[in-house]
């Protein structure tokens, strides 16, 4: 990732695109004067190939999150390769971040062949329904620090977090003297 001369993150967005979802994040983005990377669930993108072509329209990159989310720990190396195969082919990306962040290391090294592997050092958990918004907030501001590439979800489950989070943590950030980054 191309460094900055300033404290810089890499916002990303895992699961999407969703509809309401996404389009709500690519206008808190514009809104903020932001760009994001956006990893992408192939079969997400065949069901709604506009909002792959918003982000794009937005100047945010869009990375591989596979066809259908498929979890390599769970699955075998042909299976999972296949699934990252055909998600790069719909995404149009050489950018792959596994679903779950794991992967078992011989499909690390065949993912490596094709794809540059893009991982995350600050998992907001705005999906999970036990934390409120401000422990989203609270894990970015704990655990940001320059360089960091920051994973929130453009979905359904991060939705009731994500609507207060985003915005909050964008203003902290800023306020904290980071520039945002694109992972390309």
């Amino acid at each position: 990732m191309p460094r900055l001369n300033h404290k810089c993150v890499y916002l990303t967005f895992d699961d999407g695109p969703i509809p309401g979802v996404t389009p709500w994040v690519l206008d808190v983005l514009r809104t903020q004067g932001v760009k994001a990377t956006f990893f992408m669930v192939g079969e997400n993108v065949l069901r709604n190939p506009d909002l792959l072509e918003q982000v794009k329209r937005g100047g945010h990159a869009v990375g591989n999150h596979s066809l259908s989310h498929i979890q390599g720990m769970k699955t075998d190396r042909i299976t999972f390769l296949n699934n990252v195969e055909r998600g790069s082919e719909i995404t149009g990306s050489l950018l792959f971040r596994p679903p779950h962040g794991l992967m078992k290391p011989g499909q690390i090294r065949s993912v490596k062949k094709h794809s540059r592997l893009v991982m995350y050092d600050v998992v907001t958990r705005d999906y999970s329904r036990r934390l409120s918004p401000d422990d989203v907030i609270r894990n970015v501001k704990r655990f940001v620090r320059d360089g960091s590439v920051i994973v929130f979800h453009d979905s359904l489950k991060a939705w009731p977090n994500l609507r207060v989070a985003l915005p909050e943590a964008i203003r902290w950030l800023k306020q904290q003297g980071y520039e945002f980054g694109i992972i390309g």
